[in-house]
């Protein structure tokens, strides 16, 4: 049976660079992003997502785009996720990890180079405040407004009513975190199945 992910700013990306399982053909991905030239499945953002019905999909998935909003904004995007979820739903979102980012701070500085992307070298600047080379360019949908830490995030989707999470940090080189937050309370041997099948290996 076809389960459907909403993919939550994809850009131009599609479920084959999601996650093992939403690549999987079981899974229909609905596509929605704030910027028109993305042509996503709805134009739309997580602060206001009322073109997707209550209760609609199975999972959202979310790579790299609450940092894209203020720190206020987040529990309103997150009551969206919640809304839109089906009772036995869950959410994965990674996003930057600021621990992580920092304690590089510290010994290279903000400007020194982290890791080299398809994008050019990437810095602490970067990964916090947005890809200076795309901000730069004009496109400042790529401005970073808020930040988290895996205890953070956790308590933001704890805050949001999500009856249980699971995260990873995976600290240097990728400096991100992974969560998977569910919408009804369900097993730690399944918390952790759902994770395993999702978070990077």
């Amino acid at each position: 049976m076809s389960r459907t992910f909403l993919h939550v700013g994809p850009g131009g990306k599609t479920k084959e660079r999601t996650t093992r399982e939403f690549a999987k053909q079981e899974w229909s991905e609905l596509r929605l992003d704030i910027d028109p030239s993305v042509a996503a499945d709805i134009e739309g953002s997580i602060l206001d997502m009322s073109a997707v019905q209550d209760e609609s999909v199975h999972a959202v998935y979310s790579s790299h785009n609450l940092e894209h909003i203020y720190f206020h904004e987040v529990p309103r995007a997150l009551a969206e996720f919640f809304r839109v979820l089906s009772d036995d739903g869950y959410v994965v979102l990674t996003c930057p990890d600021l621990e992580s980012v920092c304690l590089q701070v510290a010994t290279k500085g903000l400007d020194g180079m982290l890791y080299e992307s398809p994008a050019g070298p990437i810095t602490a600047l970067d990964i916090m405040y947005g890809h200076g080379q795309s901000l730069r360019a004009g496109n400042l949908f790529m401005a970073h407004k808020c930040g988290f830490t895996q205890k953070t995030l956790t308590e933001s989707f704890i805050s949001a009513g999500f009856a249980k999470t699971a995260t990873a940090a995976r600290g240097a080189p990728f400096f991100d975190l992974w969560i998977t937050a569910t919408k009804s309370k369900v097993t730690d041997d399944d918390l952790r199945r759902t994770a395993g099948l999702h978070f990077p290996a």
